[in-house]
């Protein structure tokens, strides 16, 4: 008798199960009101803002150069001596310079293709020494500041007009020591 009971116990669950499973209640999505999405703003992490002695720091010589921090002035054709509106971009040379007594710097002084190669070699001579002159004066110490002439050797743009010209009759400062 136990086996029967067991038999007919394990029967009717069997047949109760797939019963079950097909008579499963179909589930309808509830429909409520829209719920916007609502992105959290993310914190934004900022680089700190570097000085510029960390700034001048970081950098190489290349590096500076290639940034130009040191400005480039023009000069007035056949002539060596600071042009008024050169003297502010003269100043703001010396600022910075003066604000980091390490560096050493070259002035190299630079004509346009007139004239001959001794002649432009002697003119911008004078335009870089001008120059250096004029950075002593505002405070550089002398032995800081050394000076080039590549007359009309190293032409900054090629051409044969004024605005050519007046590019070309220049003082560069190229950074040589941090």
């Amino acid at each position: 008798m136990k086996k029967w009971l067991l038999a007919a116990l394990a029967l009717s669950l069997v047949l109760m199960f797939p019963a079950c499973a097909k008579k499963a209640a179909k589930v309808e999505p509830v429909q409520g009101p829209a719920v916007e999405q609502v992105e959290e703003p993310t914190a934004k992490v900022e680089k700190p803002v570097l000085s510029e002695e960390e700034l001048f720091q970081q950098k190489s010589l290349e590096e500076l150069n290639k940034d130009q921090v040191l400005k480039k002035i023009n000069f007035d054709f056949d002539m060596y001596t600071i042009r008024e509106d050169m003297k502010p971009i003269l100043q703001a040379n010396a600022n910075w310079l003066l604000k980091f007594p390490s560096v050493e710097v070259l002035v190299e002084g630079h004509c346009d293709e007139r004239g001959t190669i001794e002649y432009n070699i002697a003119l911008g001579e004078k335009r870089a020494e001008a120059a250096r002159n004029y950075l002593v004066s505002l405070g550089m110490t002398p032995a800081k500041v050394k000076i080039i002439s590549y007359g009309k050797s190293k032409p900054l743009v090629q051409g044969v007009d004024e605005a050519t010209y007046f590019q070309n009759r220049r003082a560069e400062f190229v950074i040589t020591k941090k």
